[in-house]
């Protein structure tokens, strides 16, 4: 009797490592996921999504690749531009795996090697532009590195959607430099602008005083006007001496009196004296 309860146990036991050896061979794969399947070493094929059954000892999945966009971030360190100029860049590219059976078999690790293209790349388009292209034309050199980038992975069936300059970093003393020439040019700016300010309303005044020349009704508005800004000047205690007559066009008004009409008074009292 206990030979034969030691034999079922034993029969049971060696049936359930069988079963449960047997189910080792079933994975899930996700709705983004695909596994490429070696049986005895030779590539048979693609599995994937859902269920599906390896056979243990004999089928081999060495990766589960993502078809999804992943993000590989990578840098350069002291890299100089076309000027002579030593940069640090950072950025960001946007890749894919789009045929998964050249990504396995054509290179070892696809994700590795896409990392160091974009890096290599990211020196050469580096050393073929400018600081001042480089500081201003993000989106063109982002362009550019996609087109090389993508160039290279095409044979491991690798897609580069995008590339993108996340930060340009340049030494101190050249961040100091760049700061006191935008600072000169907006100085030059400034003072340009003003310049032409006071050309316009020299020519507006001219162009005024031409009107008020040959208008007489205008001018006395004007007058009026100006009397007017005057008394709403702040302060309670403003005095306002309004002269007698208003200005005429061409005649500079002295004091209370114009100018011919002073000129007349000063020739009186010259005769006065001589009587």
């Amino acid at each position: 009797m206990f030979e034969i309860s030691t034999a079922y146990w034993f029969e049971t036991l060696l049936a359930v490592l069988v079963v449960g050896f047997l189910l080792r061979g079933i994975k899930v794969l996700k709705e983004w996921e695909r596994i490429p399947v070696l049986r005895l070493g030779r590539y048979v094929g693609l599995r994937g999504p859902g269920i599906t059954y390896l056979i243990p000892l004999i089928d081999h999945a060495p990766i589960r690749v993502s078809t999804r966009i992943q993000t590989v971030s990578f840098r350069t360190e002291q890299t100089l531009t076309a000027d002579n100029v030593p940069v640090n860049v950072d950025a960001v590219m946007y890749a894919k795996p789009v045929d998964i059976e050249m990504a396995t078999l054509n290179v070892e690790n696809f994700r590795v090697a896409t990392e160091w293209a974009a890096q290599t790349t990211l020196r050469e388009v580096i050393g073929k532009v400018e600081l001042n292209e480089l500081l201003a034309e993000r989106e063109t050199v982002g362009v550019h590195l996609r087109e090389i980038i993508d160039e290279k992975t095409e044979a491991w069936g690798i897609k580069v959607t995008a590339v993108e300059v996340k930060d340009v970093i340049i030494p101190n003393a050249l961040q100091d430099a760049m700061s006191r020439q935008a600072q000169a040019e907006r100085e030059r700016m400034a003072r340009i602008t003003l310049a032409t300010a006071e050309l316009q309303a020299a020519e507006k005044m001219i162009a005024a005083a031409k009107m008020y020349e040959s208008s007489v009704e205008g001018l006395a508005l004007r007058w009026m006007n100006i009397l007017y800004e005057i008394g709403q000047q702040p302060g309670t205690n403003t005095l306002i001496l309004v002269p007698s007559n208003m200005p005429q066009a061409g005649v500079a008004p002295v004091g209370l009196y114009g100018v011919q009409e002073l000129s007349e008074q000063v020739k009186k009292k010259k005769g006065e004296k001589a009587e």
